[in-house]
């Protein structure tokens, strides 16, 4: 005679149960990473979208048309550039944070889009939530040069020169929150010197009113005023950020100069939205490299006054991290307010 046991009966269908239920989850699993391994296999599907925040023919949308050619050849799509102004970049920031994030939308960024726009500006996004970092692209070297009125010619000598006027100095920039703004604020801080800001709408404006001595003081790009400092028109005291550069390779940095750590450079970067598959993150990140990497793309970038920038997101992560909290302390301690 065979007696049953009801307990163990129960212990054995449970156990039958909890491992049927095992295999189910690992085969929805095993379908759902086969799906999604082959929708990142057919990537991309259509043309490429990379949003610009910025009116054509400026800085970003140059950086954005650099590579635009090179990456369509490496997927076999088009490569489209949007140009969507306003607000600084904020309107294209909050359109790729809610495109959908399957790396057919990308965006070209501003330094200050995304880590001086967050401080100044109330966003419906956040950008290290929302958005998905893929790499740097390119640094534009930022130079302090000052007009030939003023009696200086080195860094310690203007520091010199401002304490003496406390006030009485005045800068230019290219509007609130721009980066010529902000690293004339960084330099403020830094060397305890006092100076007035006088935005305008532009660096081509701000450029003129300095030559016509309007303003005395500017953080303005190399290939703006490397022609003005040749001429005698403007004198260059420092580079603002952290090495040298190759067009004018006597000039120190403003760190050389007695401030470590300084860096003020203007950069760009390519983001992608919040939730876009890692494969795709890094496919996007090494066709970019290598467009960015041809001759005829790296010598454009020379003419344009760039320096090859280049990153894992990981660290341009951590960039916009870092610069992040640097713009908001500053202003915040500077009181500064968005037009």
């Amino acid at each position: 005679m065979t007696i049953r046991d009801p307990a163990g009966m129960t212990k054995t269908v449970k156990a039958w149960r909890q491992a049927t239920a095992g295999l189910a989850a690992a085969v929805a699993l095993g379908i759902a990473c086969a799906t999604a391994t082959a929708a990142d296999a057919s990537y991309p599907t259509r043309p490429i979208r990379v949003i610009v925040g910025f009116p054509p023919g400026g800085g970003v949308d140059a950086v954005a048309r650099l590579f635009c050619p090179k990456l369509a050849e490496a997927l076999a799509q088009n490569c489209i550039v949007d140009n969507r102004p306003g607000a600084g970049g904020n309107v294209a920031t909050e359109l790729i944070a809610r495109s959908t994030p399957d790396g057919h939308s990308t965006l070209v960024a501003l330094s200050t889009q995304l880590t001086v726009n967050p401080a100044l500006y109330k966003l419906s996004v956040g950008v290290q939530k929302d958005l998905q970092p893929v790499s740097l692209l390119n640094t534009a070297e930022h130079i302090l040069v000052v007009h030939p009125g003023v009696p200086a010619r080195s860094l310690k000598e203007f520091v010199d020169v401002a304490k003496q006027k406390a006030g009485a100095l005045n800068y230019a920039s290219a509007g609130i929150g721009s980066s010529l703004h902000m690293a004339a604020e960084l330099l403020k801080k830094r060397t305890g010197i006092a100076m007035t800001h006088v935005a305008y709408k532009g660096a081509g404006p701000a450029v003129a009113a300095l030559l016509a001595s309007e303003v005395q003081v500017l953080a303005g790009t190399v290939v703006s005023m490397a022609a003005h400092i040749n001429a005698g028109r403007l004198r260059a005291l420092a580079v603002t950020g952290a090495a040298r550069s190759k067009a004018l390779p006597d000039l120190p940095t403003v760190a050389e100069s007695g401030y470590p750590g300084f860096d003020a450079d203007a950069w760009y970067a390519l983001m992608l939205p919040a939730g876009t598959p890692a494969a795709i993150v890094e496919r996007l990140r090494a066709e970019v490299h290598k467009a960015l990497r041809h001759g005829d793309v790296q010598a454009a970038m020379v003419r344009q006054g760039l320096n090859l920038q280049l990153s894992s997101p990981a660290e341009l992560a951590s960039r916009i991290k870092t610069e992040t909290a640097q713009w908001a302390g500053i202003i915040k301690d500077a009181g500064i307010r968005a037009e």
